[in-house]
């Protein structure tokens, strides 16, 4: 049983402690002084000496060691506190994903970068033909950021129109867009960054920012003046643009779509439409860089690349002269297919959308996916999502699987990675 303190030393003991409980809360605040909080914390009268071996000695001594603990507990905390004081401080424009430092938001819509177009030698500014629909025109467009907004593939960057957007905003809200250019950009000199943008128009829709007769003809000479037309206004910004132009860039930013780092990885990757920004910057890096080459020439990427991509017409094919490159260089390392859904069926008559062209390869699909260095990147249209279950239900179910709680599993093991819209 713990020994009885006698009253004195109990009221000085806990005296002690409360002091120091006081100076633990207290400390750092502003001072604040009362006569009832004066009157607590004012010293008590000195008590007369006490010999050694009395009845209060050992009571006394105890009172030394919580003393001391408290002193000690008070420390460390204070060492703690200032510890995750450090550790909360983060580094401007970086961001840490599994361990690794990238390029995190440099530039925000209140103090954007201010970039310039430039000319772009791979690709004209108008990629696709004439389908006979409004929105037909797909672009590569490319900016000088002259190496102060580096990123990698995967990432994506805002730009900001001069406006008035949707909402009456000028400067209109920021767009993001995801980055077509792998981390070199395509003249490999780390200060250009391109994007590929469809241009939004819509005919007598439900929004209109031009009435009937006042639609003009846009930079691909295409004019709708005996619509009402709704122009999207930062992809016709963009669109429109001319090398020279002036660009205000922010970001960049992302996380979900970066390439893994294991050089052995195979890589699925669908797309529709402009989805295929972060492919082609992916494939820039794995089969046409420098920087994705050895010292001998030869590639550092070992494993398999395979695009999926899907658009309505073979005149919106975006980028099919990289993709016949990288095929006849690569034979062993590339593959693509494309599913043309107004022109192409399948062999039951159905449209040949994204899920439909992959069932042709379910088996060979679905034992790729089993190895652990499989990734799978979507990035367009949310119906993807809804398709790859379509595609691979069947034959989730004969293995013993659910399609769900596996994509579920894929994900977690961050190896499932989803963009879509």
């Amino acid at each position: 049983q713990a020994p009885i303190l006698p009253s004195f030393a109990a009221h000085n003991c806990w005296s002690l402690l409360a002091m120091s409980s006081v100076a633990f809360v207290t400390a750092g605040a502003p001072a604040v002084s009362t006569p009832a909080l004066r009157a607590s914390l004012a010293p008590a009268a000195a008590p007369a000496p006490v010999a050694p071996g009395s009845d209060l000695a050992a009571p006394l001594a105890g009172c030394a060691l919580v003393a001391a603990a408290v002193a000690g507990a008070v420390s460390s905390r204070r060492e703690s506190a200032a510890a995750r004081r450090a550790a909360a401080v983060k580094k401007k424009g970086v961001k840490v994903v599994h361990g690794k430092e990238i390029p995190w938001n440099l530039f925000s819509p209140k103090a954007p970068y201010a970039g310039k177009v430039v000319a772009n030698h791979v690709h004209p500014q108008t990629l696709t033909e004439q389908t006979g629909d409004a929105n037909w025109e797909t672009t590569h467009v490319t900016f000088d950021h002259g190496g102060n907004v580096p990123y990698i593939e995967g990432q994506s960057i805002g730009v900001i129109a001069p406006g008035p957007d949707k909402k009456g905003e000028t400067p209109a809200r920021i767009r993001l867009y995801s980055i077509a250019s792998s981390a070199v950009g395509d003249d490999e000199t780390s200060k250009t960054v391109s994007l590929c943008v469809k241009r939004v128009v819509e005919l007598d829709g439900t929004h209109t920012n031009r009435e009937v007769g006042e639609d003009k003809p846009d930079k691909a000479g295409t004019g709708y003046p005996e619509n009402k037309v709704y122009r999207g206004v930062c992809s016709n910004h963009i669109c429109d643009m001319s090398v020279g132009d002036d660009v205000m860039i922010t970001g960049p930013t992302g996380a979900e779509m970066l390439l893994p780092e294991d050089q052995d990885s195979n890589v699925i990757m669908l797309a529709t439409g402009t989805g295929i920004a972060p492919m082609r910057s992916y494939l820039r890096l794995l089969f046409n860089d420098k920087a994705g080459a050895n010292a001998d020439g030869s590639r550092k990427f070992k494993g398999l690349a395979w695009l999926f991509m899907g658009v309505p017409y073979s005149k919106s094919l975006l980028y099919d002269d990289e993709h016949k490159d990288y095929k006849e260089k690569c034979p062993g390392q590339f593959k693509y297919d494309y599913a043309v859904s107004r022109e192409d069926k399948n062999a039951a008559g159905q449209k040949m959308y994204i899920q439909t062209k992959m069932a042709e390869y379910t088996e060979e699909l679905w034992e790729l996916m089993q190895d652990e260095k499989t990734h799978v990147y979507m990035c367009g249209l949310k119906g993807m999502e809804a398709g790859m279950e379509e595609c691979f239900s069947g034959i989730a179910e004969k293995s013993g699987k659910d399609w769900k709680e596996f994509a579920k599993a894929m994900k977690k093991a961050d190896r499932y990675h989803v963009e879509v819209y």
